[in-house]
């Protein structure tokens, strides 16, 4: 997306609002999240609006508060990096010294995908690629009532092997298309979906499967989790489930809005899923903006300094099995 507006200023402390952060993960009902440690892999996806464009730089005290947050998972799947991954890489070093990065190259609209996560506790495996359906193939990602073709993403999927104790997974980061909320930008969203999850569904069958385990996160663009929305029927045509996180709220600032999601395969990742839910930041940070100047400044400035996405985070049990 365009970068948002730079709004007016607004002095703040960074160890004020970390402290606001932690008060309201530990404090604010249905926010807690669990804490980092043996047994559990703790895994996050953020949309961070526009990180490296030029048009809407983060300083070092906006950085900050990001990290804070990053830090408390194992793993965190980003969207929205830049063509400049400077501040990505300014990001990750604000992170524990265990913390490692690894992102794509730009596609469309200049954007990456990429990973931070803690390398102490999680082992990068050898799988690592951007998903890509053959010419050949593009025929078969095809949903009833839609006439248009699919001709790739516009932003590949990013399907990077981790593994915590006795679980592996292949998590696929992905950015799918938005354009508007024209039919044919809706029809071209949800066979990118289809598409995703036909990938997903094709791995797990595969006797060639690195891991067949596979977890999609990121930014879908879904408007709602609900069977009635026909980007949802795409994402869970061939059997992905998305669980009902705890805070039931949206995973945008602005709203209600469910783009960001968790989806995975009944099998072992459904079996070993525990809890998830969305940090809304926005209810914890910069309060006295919100009590100074009001509802639209203070948005403004939350998306401009950290995102208009909020934190959508799953808890899994990495438990070695018995036996």
């Amino acid at each position: 997306m365009p970068p948002f507006p730079r709004p007016p200023e607004f002095p703040y402390d960074t160890a004020t609002e970390i402290a606001a952060l932690r008060r309201w993960r530990d404090t604010k009902p249905g926010r807690s999240i669990p804490p980092r440690g043996a047994g559990n892999l703790l895994l996050a996806s953020w949309n961070i609006a526009n990180l490296g464009d030029p048009g809407q730089p983060r300083d070092a005290r906006d950085l900050a508060l990001m990290a804070e947050m990053i830090s408390w998972f194992d793993l965190v799947a980003i969207q929205e990096v830049k063509r400049d991954a400077g501040p990505l890489q300014a990001l990750r070093a604000m992170l524990p010294e265990s913390y490692r990065a690894v992102f794509t190259d730009w596609a469309g609209n200049n954007e990456r995908l990429a990973y931070l996560y803690d390398s102490a506790v999680v082992e990068r495996l050898e799988l690592a690629g951007e998903i890509a359906v053959a010419p050949a193939s593009q025929r078969y990602v095809r949903l009833p009532g839609i006439e248009a073709k699919f001709r790739g993403f516009d932003r590949n999927p990013f399907a990077v092997g981790f593994a915590r104790e006795g679980l592996r997974l292949t998590v696929v980061n992905a950015h799918l298309y938005f354009g508007s909320d024209s039919t044919r930008h809706k029809n071209r969203r949800a066979l990118e979906n289809y598409a995703v999850a036909r990938w997903a569904d094709l791995n797990r069958k595969s006797a060639d499967a690195y891991t067949r385990n596979v977890i999609v996160i990121g930014d879908l663009n879904m408007p709602k989790a609900e069977p009635d929305d026909p980007i949802y029927a795409a994402l869970t045509k061939r059997g992905l489930f998305l669980p009902i996180h705890q805070t039931r709220i949206g995973t945008t600032i602005a709203g209600d809005a469910h783009y960001d999601q968790i989806a995975f395969f009944p099998g072992q990742s459904a079996t070993r899923f525990r809890t998830s839910g969305v940090f809304d930041f926005d209810g914890a940070v910069f309060a006295e903006l919100w009590q100074a100047e009001g509802e639209r400044p203070f948005d403004a400035f939350v998306r401009y300094h950290l995102s208009d996405h909020r934190l959508l985070w799953a808890q899994f049990d990495c438990a070695e099995e018995a036996g």
